[in-house]
Parts: structure tokens; sequence; C-alpha cells
């Protein structure tokens, strides 16, 4: 039975050493190498494969948006976050929006393959650090989640269009509103759910009761 992976990687090195890597082990193929997230949501659906290797920070849409969006398409899906980041919050946005592995980009190929496997046999693959982070922030109280019901109706309705990958220019029209009336919403709607970004604010509309 062969594994087909799929690789979202905006760094073409790094691209060709991941589909190096996957082609090279028996049992393995290399079904599509994206650059970024909107090539990714056009490919990934259509050749169906069994594991996503994603990069975080992508030109565009972020990796967790597009991990957010490929799981919602696709349930069943197995996403691997392959980065550079440690970062505590970076790894929690992955996993709530699907992610089921977090591996740092300085892992061997032997260690990437491994986690491929553990997860089409069920596991949640993490490199040490990155499991000593989960444990850390599990001992630690977990923050209150603002709740969607703090925004008003235009706000929830435009936060729906960025969750579904519409730009501030595609956004307007849709609306019937300005960019800079857009522009204005999103810093409110930052503000009502305590985020930073338009990533953040995806990830707080998505993991909220609707």
């Amino acid at each position: 039975m062969i594994t087909t992976v799929a690789i979202v990687e905006d760094n073409p090195s790094i691209r060709r050493s991941l589909q190096e890597w996957v082609d090279s082990a028996p049992g393995y193929r290399c079904v599509c190498v994206c650059g970024d997230a909107e090539t990714a949501l056009e490919e990934v659906p259509k050749l169906k494969p069994d594991v996503v290797l994603m990069d975080i920070h992508l030109p565009g849409e972020s990796g967790i948006a597009c991990t957010a969006r490929l799981k919602s398409l696709m349930p069943k899906l197995q996403v691997i976050v392959v980065t550079v980041y440690r970062d505590r919050e970076l790894l929690f946005q992955a996993l709530k929006a699907g992610a089921c592995g977090y591996l740092l980009k300085r892992s061997s190929p032997e260690e990437l393959l491994r986690a491929i496997a553990e997860v089409r046999s069920g596991g949640a693959p993490m490199t040490g650090e990155i499991a000593r982070m989960v444990v850390e922030t599990f001992q630690k109280p977990a923050p209150e989640i603002p709740n969607l019901a703090e925004l008003s109706a235009r706000e929830t309705e435009l936060l729906d269009l960025v969750a579904k990958g519409l730009t501030n220019k595609e956004i307007g029209p849709k609306l019937n509103i300005s960019y800079d009336t857009v522009r204005a919403h999103l810093r409110r709607i930052y503000e009502k759910l305590h985020v930073r970004c338009r990533t953040e604010a995806v990830m707080k509309y998505l993991q909220n009761p609707k």
C-alpha cells in the first residue's frame, strides 16, 4: 500500500528536499508540491493525498488557515506541520486547525518518514521539545476564549468571509462597503477577540460555537 503525500512549502530548496525524502522511501509517493495555500486548496482536494506536510508561513493565506480549510473539505486528511518555529501559540493554533503532528524543519529524513507512518497508524508525532511545550501548557490554567457573541452582526458576517479566504478588496463589494471600512471593522474584530492578526481571528471564529 502506497502512502501518498502532498507538500505545501514556499521555500523551493526545502520543497525539493522534502519531495526527494518522500519519493526515495519505499512505500511513499509525493503526488503534489505547492508553494502557497491557494495552490494547495486547488490541488490537494483534487489529488486526495493521505498526508500533507504543511509549512506555517506561506505567501498569502497561512498554513494554519489552509489546514483548517482543507480539513473542512477533507475531514480524514492527515496534516503534519513542518516549521522552523517553536512558538507555543502557533503550535496550538495549528492543532486547533486540525493538524495531527508538529515537526521542526531540522528533523531528519528518518524522523519525517517516521512521523508520516505514525499519523497513518493513528498517532500524533511531535519532536521532544514540542511535546514538552504541550505538557507545560496543560499545566497552566487555560485562558478564556472570547465569545463570538461580542461581535456585531456585520462583524460576524465579515469574519465569516475572511474565514472563507476572501481578501479585503473582495469583501468590500460583497458587503457593499469601502475597503477602508473593511479595515476598520477588522480592527474592531481584533480588539474584541483579543487577537493580533487575520489568522488568529479566523482561528477564534472556527473554534467558537456559532
